[in-house]
């Protein structure tokens, strides 16, 4: 299905969309490691004493370049390009949909083909442009296990993992899309920072719980952070995870990366409630995970997320809970405006409570900012994310059109 075969408000920006793939049963090079790709090569006749160079090439054209076709490799013999070709691929998913939000937020949903006798699957990649950078929200599985109560995506079954190549690829196709390559432009019309590079951070964040992925995504994010390839600084990367304490310190050690956790209630009754993982490993358990988190300092904090339920977790009571809960963890608090999708009865808290919320937090010497709503109109917002595999009817979409237009207007 393309972009202009789906119901959109005539405000959003449908894109041109790549056309259907081949399927294709050849394993991608995209997410080996090195040591993995060198023996790879290996099985398809490559010399030992080639195969660390050969290693450099392919690395360099992936991931520096951003190829997705083997016969762009300048530097390789047509031979080795023929055998690359008939045995591995570089190809990027499907773009079923691309949405531009009238503030620039883009959505790609997107399909892989199928992994042994399973089928295609979909799931969404979110770019958010702002001033001065560009991030990029990845998926870590198809679907989730957490059924978060607040969360759209949390209302679509589990389906399975994503490899490291599909996490990966998402982060190439982004830069593919915005003109983020050497010698790449990005498609007309694109908001995006006015320099510097368009995708310099990336969070995930997007569908699914990246601990139950841990080996994939660790593979996917040392790849992203490789300094002889996609070159982004692990301080530039954040992991954000509902609570999955075994695997927080883990995250620590072997990926390295900044840390979020997606807290949302200071008592675990509520908690219990909106993020149901914490009857497994309540608050207790999940603070002293983050107090021992590795590197923790002031300059490299952890950073929690809030959202903000109207009635529900945005009382004084509520804020004062928190600053105890997180007494001595170098923290940062990100206040999240809840973001409406369809059949939900969650309403948002009141902006002037939101900020009088923030206002004590911050009295209490911690960093609270209220995070700015983006792509709300497009379901691109934090919490909305929902791949389309699981698509809403007409009539739904229809009512949170509606429902959008009538709580913010056409702009």
């Amino acid at each position: 299905m393309s972009a202009t075969d789906v119901i959109t408000p005539s405000r959003l920006k449908p894109m041109p969309v790549s056309q259907p793939v081949e399927l294709s049963p050849k394993p991608s090079l995209i997410g080996m490691t090195r040591e993995e790709m060198g023996a790879a090569l290996k099985e398809k006749g490559v010399a030992d004493k080639q195969i660390k160079m050969r290693v450099s090439q392919l690395w360099n054209w992936i991931y520096v370049r951003g190829v997705s076709d083997f016969d762009a490799m300048a530097n390789v013999s047509k031979d080795m390009r023929e055998m690359l070709k008939a045995h591995f691929t570089i190809a990027r998913p499907e773009i079923v949909e691309e949405q531009v939000s009238n503030d620039g937020t883009r959505k790609w949903l997107l399909r892989f083909p199928p992994r042994g006798a399973g089928r295609p699957v979909e799931i969404e990649a979110v770019y958010i442009p702002e001033e001065g950078r560009g991030t990029l929200c990845i998926s870590s599985q198809v679907g989730c296990s957490l059924t978060c109560s607040f969360c759209h995506t949390g209302t679509q079954r589990l389906v399975r993992n994503l490899t490291a190549e599909e996490i990966l690829s998402q982060l190439l196709l982004a830069r593919d899309r915005l003109g983020d390559f050497p010698d790449r432009e990005a498609p007309q019309g694109t908001i995006m920072p006015a320099e510097g590079r368009k995708v310099s951070n990336i969070v995930m964040m997007g569908m699914g719980e990246p601990l139950y992925n841990f080996d994939s995504v660790k593979t996917a994010l040392l790849i992203a952070s490789d300094g002889d390839g996609l070159s982004l600084s692990k301080r530039r990367i954040t992991l954000s995870t509902s609570g999955v304490v075994p695997e927080i310190y883990r995250t620590g050690e072997e990926i390295g990366v900044m840390l979020a956790i997606s807290l949302h209630a200071v008592r675990d009754d509520l908690r219990d409630m909106l993020v149901p993982i914490n009857k497994k490993y309540p608050l207790k358990e999940l603070m002293d995970a983050c107090r021992a988190y590795p590197g923790l300092s002031n300059a490299r904090r952890i950073t929690f997320e809030y959202v903000m339920l109207k009635g529900v977790n945005d009382s004084l009571e509520d804020a004062k809970g928190l600053i105890q809960l997180l007494k001595g963890i170098p923290a940062k608090i990100n206040l999240i405006p809840f973001n409406p999708w369809p059949g939900t009865n969650y309403q948002c808290s009141d902006w002037e409570h939101i900020e009088k919320f923030a206002d004590f937090i911050n009295s209490a010497g911690y960093a609270s900012p209220i995070r700015t709503p983006r792509g709300r109109d497009i379901l691109a917002a934090c919490g909305q994310l929902k791949s389309e595999s699981e698509r809403m009817r007409k009539t739904e979409r229809l009512a949170f059109e509606a429902m959008m237009i009538a709580n913010h207007g056409e702009d």
